[in-house]
C-alpha cells in the first residue's frame, strides 16, 4: 500500500467514526424531540389536556431550543463543541426522568424545558464537529448521514415509547427508558470523545488559508454575520420547512383520525413512515448534494412534490389506509431536500462563523416549532384536520421560496469572486 493510500484509509476510516459518533448524537437529540408528542393520548386520558395544552409543551420546548441554540453558537465557538455536547445529553437525562415523575402540568413542563435546554446546542455542535474533523469531498455524505440519523430519531421515539408502554403497562417507565438511552450514547461518545474532538480538526471549507470573501474586513466583529441577508433568509427557510414538520409530526395521527376514521393503531406509525422515507430520501440525497451547484433547484423539486402529496392527503378522497400511506411518503421528498439544505447553508457561512451561522439559522427551526404546535392544535381542537395537511403544504411552498432567493444570493456571490480573481 502506497503511502498516499494509506493516508486516504486513515482518512476515510477517522472521517467514518466522527460522521457515526456525531449521527448517533444527532439522533439522539431528535428522539428527545418526540420526548412528549407520542404521550399525548395517555395525558389526555390521565390529566384530561386539550390538544391546544399540549401544543402548548411542544412550544415551550421549542422556544427555550430557539434560544438557546442562538446562544450556543457563541459558546460553542468560544469554548469548543464537545463540552457543550455532554452537557446537553445530561439535560436529556433529566428531562427523561421529568416526564416519568411529573403529576401534573406543570411537571411535563418542566420536562418540556429540561429537553429543549438539552436539545438547543445540537445543530451548532454538530456541524462546527463536522466541519473541522470531516474531509471536504465527504462533507455532503457527512450532512447526509446526520440528516438521516436525525430522521431516524424521530421514527425511533414513538415505536419505542410506544412499545416499552405496552411491555410494561405504564409511560412512565417508558420515558425513564429514554433516559438510560441518553445515558448510554453519553458513554460511548466518552470512550471515543478523541474522535469529536474539535480542537483537533480544521475548517475544511475554508479552503487555503488566507481566502476570504471579497471585500470582507480583516477583523470582523462577532455579529457582522446578523448583516448578511443569506443567514436569515436560510433562517426564514428553516422557519417554514419546520412549520410544515411540525405539523405532521404532533398532529398528522390524531388528523387522519378525525378526516378518515382510522384507528390510532395504525396512524400512530404515520409519522413513523414518515420519517423513515424521509431517511430514505436523505441517503439519495446526499449524493446530490455532493454533485449539484444549485442546491435551491433540488431543494424547490423536492419541498414542491412533497407539498402536492400533502394537499392529496388533505383533499379527503384517498381510502384512508392510502392516505396514511402518501402522508408518508411526502417525507421522502423532504429528506431528499436535507443535505442539499445543509449545504446550502454551509455555502452561506462566512468562514470561521459556522457555529454562529448554524446556531442562528437553526434556531428558525425551533421558532417553526414553537409558533406551529399551538396553531395546529387550535385548528384540530376545532375540528379542521385537513387544515393539518393543507397548512403543511403551504409551509413548504414558502420555504422553497426562501431556498431560492439564498440560492440567487450565493450566485452573486461567486461571480463578485470571479470578478476579484
Amino acid at each position: 500500500m502506497t503511502s498516499a493510500s494509506a493516508s486516504s484509509s486513515v482518512s476515510l476510516s477517522q472521517d467514518a467514526k466522527t460522521i457515526s459518533l456525531i449521527g448517533l448524537a444527532h439522533g439522539t437529540s431528535h428522539f428527545f424531540h418526540m420526548l412528549l408528542a407520542p404521550l399525548f393520548p395517555l395525558f389526555i386520558r390521565d390529566f384530561g389536556f386539550s390538544y391546544s395544552e399540549l401544543g402548548l409543551l411542544v412550544s415551550t420546548f421549542f422556544v427555550v431550543s430557539g434560544v438557546g441554540q442562538a446562544l450556543s453558537g457563541f459558546l460553542v465557538d468560544r469554548v469548543g463543541a464537545r463540552p457543550v455536547l455532554f452537557v446537553a445529553l445530561s439535560c436529556f437525562v433529566l428531562a427523561a426522568l421529568a416526564v416519568a415523575t411529573a403529576q401534573s402540568y406543570s411537571g411535563l413542563m418542566l420536562a418540556a424545558t429540561l429537553a429543549g435546554l438539552g436539545n438547543s446546542p445540537f445543530h451548532p455542535v454538530d456541524f462546527t464537529i463536522l466541519n473541522k474533523r470531516v474531509s471536504q469531498p465527504r462533507l455532503g455524505h457527512a450532512f447526509s448521514v446526520h440528516g438521516i440519523t436525525g430522521n431516524l430519531g424521530w421514527a425511533a421515539a414513538p415505536v419505542f415509547l410506544a412499545g416499552l408502554t405496552a411491555a410494561t403497562g405504564s409511560w412512565r417507565i417508558a420515558a425513564a427508558g429514554m433516559g438510560v438511552w441518553a445515558l448510554f450514547v453519553m458513554a460511548v461518545l466518552w470512550l471515543h470523545r478523541d474522535a469529536i474532538d474539535d480542537r483537533a480538526g480544521s475548517w475544511a471549507h475554508e479552503g487555503k488559508a488566507g481566502t476570504k470573501n471579497p471585500g470582507a474586513p480583516t477583523n470582523e466583529h462577532p455579529l457582522a454575520f446578523l448583516r448578511l441577508p443569506s443567514v436569515w433568509l436560510c433562517f426564514s427557510f428553516f422557519f417554514w420547512s419546520t412549520v410544515s414538520l411540525s405539523a405532521i409530526q404532533s398532529f398528522a395521527s390524531p388528523a387522519l383520525q378525525q378526516m378518515y376514521g382510522l384507528p390510532l393503531s395504525i396512524t400512530a406509525f404515520v409519522v413513523t413512515g414518515y420519517m423513515l422515507c424521509g431517511a430514505a430520501g436523505m441517503v439519495a440525497g446526499g449524493f446530490l448534494a455532493s454533485r449539484a451547484e444549485r442546491l435551491e433547484r433540488i431543494i424547490g423539486w423536492c419541498l414542491m412534490g412533497a407539498a402536492v402529496l400533502l394537499c392529496l392527503v388533505a383533499s379527503g378522497v384517498l381510502p384512508g389506509l392510502l392516505a396514511c400511506a402518501v402522508a408518508s411518503l411526502a417525507g421522502f421528498g423532504a429528506g431528499l431536500a436535507g443535505p442539499s439544505r445543509d449545504m446550502l447553508i454551509k455555502q452561506a457561512a462566512p468562514a470561521g462563523a459556522t457555529g454562529r451561522v448554524y446556531g442562528t439559522v437553526y434556531s428558525g427551526l425551533d421558532l417553526g416549532f414553537a409558533l406551529a404546535a399551538p396553531v395546529f392544535g387550535a385548528l384540530l381542537d376545532h375540528g379542521s384536520a385537513s387544515s393539518v395537511f393543507y397548512g403543511s403544504a403551504l409551509a413548504l411552498a414558502l420555504g422553497v421560496a426562501s431556498a431560492a432567493l439564498v440560492g440567487i444570493g450565493i450566485a452573486q456571490l461567486r461571480g463578485a469572486r470571479k470578478v476579484v480573481a
